[in-house]
């Protein structure tokens, strides 16, 4: 199985040599790490992976090799009995009946409901429209519909939950992903403010020619290596209505990364709120504080968000209103916040533009970024890039 390993890694383009391979065993011979699945990958991860833009290759070739091995990652696993996350039946409805069924009502009666049927609740139940189950117009559930619910287990049907209850994994953005186009690194481009700085490691010819002109011997002369001295923050919405775009956003994710040396990026999901994250598998465990970003980043930075805004207008504008945690301070109030600390702030949205009108989390968004809202076409990037160029956005 470990030769199968390295082959794999080889195959995907991460330098696995015999030396590392026997490192690895002579680890795990000596007893360097606790014997948990969890831990071995951690250990593999270290002494193979000398790229961080290689992790996500790296942790698709061990699910590929070591399939069903690895222990959780993130949150525990939801206390539901498995039976109810079955869906044994499915009510299909047409749009006649659709639009008969009534929201439940605001968000403070939805949980209160919510609380009160768990406290109630003493079997699996399916089809119906009160209790927690599958099928039917519950706003408890999954598989089901009703327009304005909590999705419990499951998978979304209807995009119609204001929160979802159960164990979700999101997925690494690929950094080294070629583009499809490199017009979109074009359209990158134009944020640009070339400077010198760091080490003078570059060969200057032309002083070097003058140099030795005047000196009659050879001169050589040295200059720091010349780059893309804008600083950006760049924040990526990562999985449920995102994962149709994994491909549009790695593109915009790999271009970014070359173009830009002072880039740092962070994950969220959905909105943005108290924390964000460098790594999806460790999203539970290793947050950064986003007080810490903008206290640490100054007001130079252009900040660029990636995500389709699509989601439950609680999640932006109400206090616990975020599908995966009960949050302090509504997500409107980080985006005020950020877009405060830093001018230059855009939202590049992978939804195409004609449909924004019809989301009302996407116009509420949109607003709060000061109508920088454009989309990840070629002309959008255009448009956002030239706005992030701008004297009144610098």
């Amino acid at each position: 199985m470990f030769f199968n390993f390295v082959d794999e890694l080889r195959a995907a383009g991460i330098q696995a040599s015999f030396k590392e391979h026997l490192t690895l065993l002579a680890a795990l011979d000596r007893d360097v790490i606790d014997q948990t699945p969890e831990a071995f990958y951690y250990l593999s991860r270290a002494t193979f992976v000398k790229d961080e833009g290689l992790l996500d290759r790296f942790d698709q070739v061990f699910n590929k090799t070591f399939k069903g091995i690895l222990s959780d990652y993130g949150q525990e696993a939801v206390d539901i009995p498995e039976e109810w996350l079955k869906a044994v039946a499915e009510k299909f409805l047409t749009p006649e009946e659709m639009a008969e069924i009534e929201a439940l009502g605001d968000w403070d009666e939805i949980m209160d409901t919510l609380k009160k049927r768990l406290e109630e609740q003493e079997k699996r139940h399916e089809g119906g429209n009160k209790w927690i189950g599958t099928g039917g117009t519950s706003p408890f559930g999954h598989s089901g519909y009703n327009p304005e619910g909590v999705r419990i287990g499951g998978e979304s049907k209807h995009k119609k939950a204001v929160k979802v209850w159960e164990k979700r994994e999101f997925q690494n953005l690929d950094n080294t992903k070629e583009l499809g186009t490199r017009n979109i690194k074009m359209a990158l481009r134009r944020l640009r403010r070339f400077a010198r700085e760091g080490n003078a490691d570059e060969l200057d010819l032309d002083a070097t020619i003058e140099g030795t002109a005047k000196q009659g011997w050879l001169d050589i002369r040295m200059r720091p290596e010349r780059h893309n001295a804008v600083k950006l923050l760049l924040f990526l919405d990562v999985g449920g209505s995102m994962d149709p775009f994994i491909k549009m956003v790695e593109e915009l994710f790999s271009a970014a990364n070359s173009e830009f040396k002072n880039m740092e990026f962070f994950y969220f999901h959905n909105c943005l709120y108290e924390g964000v994250w460098k790594d999806n598998k460790r999203r539970w465990q290793e947050r950064t504080n986003t007080w810490d970003i903008l206290h640490k980043y100054g007001h130079d930075y252009k900040v660029i968000f990636v995500g389709d805004a699509a989601m439950s207008p609680y999640e932006i504008t109400h206090q616990g209103g975020s599908v995966e945690h009960m949050n302090e301070e509504a997500g409107a109030m980080w985006m005020r916040r950020v877009t405060n600390t830093y001018p230059a702030t855009v939202w590049i949205n992978p939804v195409p533009e004609k449909q924004w009108n019809y989301s009302q989390s996407t116009k509420i968004i949109k607003e709060l970024v000061n109508d920088r809202m454009y989309g990840l076409t070629l002309d959008g990037l255009d448009d956002a890039m030239r706005e992030l160029t701008r004297k009144n956005g610098a």
